[in-house]
């Protein structure tokens, strides 16, 4: 039996659906990962911005795992990369047996040693690129399944 796990850069989905005029409907899109890739675990990396604890309750909810990264304030932003949390998450996922195949939500060329060490453990069924205009050549270079979301997003979000 197939374990599936699905792991989101969640800053780089949130930001290109944004840029692209969409809202992401994440209840939706849980549901849709559910009926697409039948995912035993969806895993959602985000900064942890404590006053956003009812968001994060509602994402549990939805059937997500969250792992979350402290932000630190960058003049008036705050910043929460998460690029190493998701990367150690998903090799000790592998070596611990945690699924027999993965997919990675993101687009961003940061995840391009990750994607080449799980293609060639025969260990990940795709990547999910956010937007496919700026999908890093990183990623595009690896000769993997992308499917890209532009023309997707009708299915789990909202116009802005």
């Amino acid at each position: 039996m197939n374990k599936i796990n699905i792991y989101i850069d969640g800053n780089n989905l949130y930001r290109s659906a944004k840029e692209l005029g969409f809202e992401i409907d994440y209840k939706k899109f849980r549901g849709w990962l559910r009926q697409k890739y039948n995912a035993n675990n969806v895993y959602l990396f985000i900064g942890l911005v404590p006053e956003r604890v009812k968001f994060y309750e509602y994402l549990q909810s939805c059937g997500y795992i969250l792992v979350f990264k402290q932000t630190v304030s960058v003049g008036e932003k705050n910043k929460g990369n998460c690029d190493a949390e998701l990367v150690l998450k998903t090799v000790s996922d592998f070596y611990t047996k945690s699924f027999t195949s993965c997919m990675l939500i993101t687009g961003d060329g940061d995840f391009g040693c990750i994607v080449e060490f799980l293609k060639d453990n025969n260990a990940i069924t795709g990547v999910i690129a956010p937007d496919e205009n700026k999908c890093s050549i990183l990623i595009r270079n690896k000769n993997i399944e992308i499917t890209f979301l532009n023309d997707l997003y009708h299915k789990f979000s909202n116009r802005i």
